[in-house]
C-alpha cells in the first residue's frame, strides 16, 4: 500500500481503514445498484422456504435466520451507499449513463420489496405482528414508488439515449420492468390488511394492474432476448448468467397470480373473486411449462460458458432470485391444485436455489476479500459481442 493510499485511509471512516488494511483494495472503492441483487438473492431463500408446500415448518428457523441476514445486508448496503454519496464518490451516476449497468437500477427496489415480503411472512417472530405489518407497508411503499419510477425512466433512456447494438438485448433489460411484478406480489399479500371496502378493492386492482404492466413489458423483452440468441448467439462472458433473469418475471407472475387469486375472496364480489382464483391456475400452468423449457436452455448455455472459462461477476446473483420466484410460483400452483407434482417441483427448484446461492455467495466473498469486486471494471474499447460456433 503506497503512502497516498495510507494517508487517504487514515482520513477516511474507520470501516474504510479496516477494509483497506484487510483487503489491500485501492481508493476507487465502488458500490453500485447491482450490489442489491445479493439482498434479493438472499432474501428470496427465506421467502421461498416460508412458502414451500412441504417442509416449510421444518425450515422456519432457517428462514428466519436468512431473513435477518438479508435485512442486515440491505441496511448495510443502504448505509454504505449513503456514505459514498456524502463523499461524492458514488458510481450510481456513472451507472445511470451506462446502457448495461443502468438496467440494474431495478435491483434496489426489488431488494426492498423482498425484505418486505419476508417481514410479512417471518418478521412477527422478531418485532411483533403489528410492527411487522407497519414495516412491511413502509417497505412496500418505498419499493413500489422507486420501482415504478425506474420502470419508466430506464426504458425511456434506453429508447432515447443509450446506443445499443443489434445483439445488445440481455436479461438485464428485464430488471427495471420486473420490479412492479414484485410489488404486485407483496401488495397482494398486504391486501387482507387493507381497510375493507373501496380501499381494499383499489389495492387489489392496483396490484393486478402492476402485474399486467410488468408482464407485457417482460414478454416483449423475452422475445427480443430469444431473437438475439437465435440470430447472434451468446457472448460466453459473465453476461450469460443474466439469461436466468428471464425466469424472474415468469416465476414472479405465477406467484402474484396465485396470491391474488387467494386474496380476491376478501376484496371483490364473489363472482369476480372466483374468476381470479380460476385465472391463477389457467395462467400459471402454461407458464410453468415455459419455466421448465427456459431452465433447461439457460442451464445448457451457462455450462457452455463455463467450459469457455466464464469469469465470476456479480451477475452470478442472477442464478438466485429468479429461481426463487419459480419456487414461490410453483408453490402457489401446489396450493391451488394440491398436486404432488407441483409440490415436489417446488422442492427441486428450492434445492437449485440453495446451490446457486452458495456459488454466488462464495464468489462474492472471495471477490470482496481480494478487493477486485469493489473496483470499477477495466475499461474496454470493444463492446460485448455475441457469436455462434461454426457448424462442422
Amino acid at each position: 500500500m503506497d503512502d497516498d493510499l495510507k494517508n487517504t485511509s487514515v482520513k477516511g471512516f474507520w470501516w474504510k481503514r479496516f477494509f483497506y488494511s484487510v483487503t489491500g483494495a485501492t481508493n476507487d472503492f465502488e458500490l453500485g445498484p447491482n450490489w442489491f441483487a445479493s439482498v434479493m438473492g438472499t432474501g428470496i431463500i427465506a421467502n421461498a422456504a416460508a412458502s414451500l408446500p412441504l417442509l416449510s415448518d421444518q425450515l422456519h428457523g432457517f428462514a428466519l435466520v436468512v431473513w435477518c441476514l438479508a435485512s442486515c445486508m440491505l441496511i448495510g448496503l443502504v448505509l454504505a451507499t449513503c456514505v459514498q454519496l456524502l463523499q461524492g464518490k458514488s458510481v450510481w451516476g456513472k451507472h445511470f449513463s451506462d446502457p448495461m449497468m443502468a438496467q440494474f437500477y431495478g435491483a434496489p427496489p426489488m431488494a426492498i420489496l423482498t425484505i418486505a415480503g419476508g417481514t410479512l411472512l417471518l418478521g412477527d417472530h422478531v418485532v411483533g405482528l403489528a410492527l411487522a405489518h407497519e414495516i412491511a407497508w413502509a417497505l412496500w411503499g418505498a419499493g413500489t414508488i422507486t420501482g415504478l419510477a425506474f420502470a419508466i425512466i430506464i426504458p425511456y433512456r434506453l429508447f432515447t439515449k443509450f446506443k445499443v447494438r443489434p445483439d445488445s438485448a440481455f436479461g438485464g433489460w428485464l430488471m427495471p420492468v420486473v420490479s412492479p411484478m414484485v410489488s404486485a406480489t407483496i401488495g397482494a399479500m398486504l391486501v387482507p390488511y387493507a381497510p375493507v371496502g373501496v380501499l381494499r378493492e383499489t389495492m387489489f386492482y392496483l396490484c393486478f394492474s402492476m402485474f399486467g404492466l410488468s408482464l407485457v413489458a417482460a414478454l416483449i423483452i423475452i422475445s427480443m432476448i430469444w431473437s438475439r440468441l437465435a440470430h447472434h448467439g451468446t457472448s460466453g462472458t459473465s453476461r450469460v448468467p443474466t439469461l436466468w433473469i428471464v425466469l424472474g418475471p415468469l416465476g414472479q407472475s405465477m406467484t402474484a397470480a396465485g396470491i391474488l387469486g387467494t386474496v380476491a375472496k376478501g376484496a371483490l364480489p364473489s363472482q369476480l373473486a372466483h374468476g381470479f382464483e380460476l385465472f391463477a391456475v389457467l395462467y400459471s400452468v402454461p407458464i410453468f411449462g415455459f419455466v421448465f423449457l427456459w431452465t433447461c436452455l439457460a442451464t445448457l448455455l451457462t455450462l457452455r460458458a463455463r467450459r469457455r472459462q466464464m469469469k465470476f461477476a456479480l451477475t452470478y446473483w442472477a442464478f438466485t432470485f429468479p429461481v426463487g420466484t419459480c419456487v414461490t410460483g410453483i408453490a402457489q400452483l401446489a396450493h391451488h391444485t394440491a398436486l404432488p407434482m407441483f409440490k415436489w417441483a417446488s422442492i427441486l427448484y428450492y434445492l437449485g436455489l440453495l446451490i446457486a446461492w452458495v456459488v454466488a455467495a462464495f464468489g462474492t466473498t472471495k471477490g470482496m476479500v481480494k478487493g477486485h469486486l469493489f473496483r470499477p471494471p477495466p475499461s474496454s474499447g470493444s463492446p460485448i459481442v455475441s457469436v455462434k460456433e461454426p457448424i462442422n
